[in-house]
């Protein structure tokens, strides 16, 4: 399976946005906030975001962070519901 970053690039021109497939696959686009999430290869994404901050209509581009969020969580604390009840 082929390792895959996040990209969430800040966009003017949602209709000029609709290009950036050609640089990774677009999961999302906000109308509202103007934004648009896409995916890359993690080998090329340094060269992704520089080719994407010369956009004309590409504002700002941010990496994401959800690869390094723990997703695995474990319940070691004790259970607190004796104190709760009435």
């Amino acid at each position: 399976m082929i390792e895959r970053t996040g990209l969430i690039a800040w966009v003017s021109d949602l209709k000029a946005a609709r290009n950036l497939d050609r640089y990774g696959t677009v999961h999302y686009m906000s109308k509202k906030m103007h934004y648009v999430v896409l995916y890359v290869h993690a080998s090329k994404a340094e060269e992704t975001v520089r080719q994407l901050q010369k956009l004309p209509y590409v504002k700002k581009v941010e990496r994401s962070y959800r690869n390094e969020i723990k997703t695995e969580y474990s319940s070691n604390m004790p259970d607190k519901t004796r104190f709760y009840t009435l």
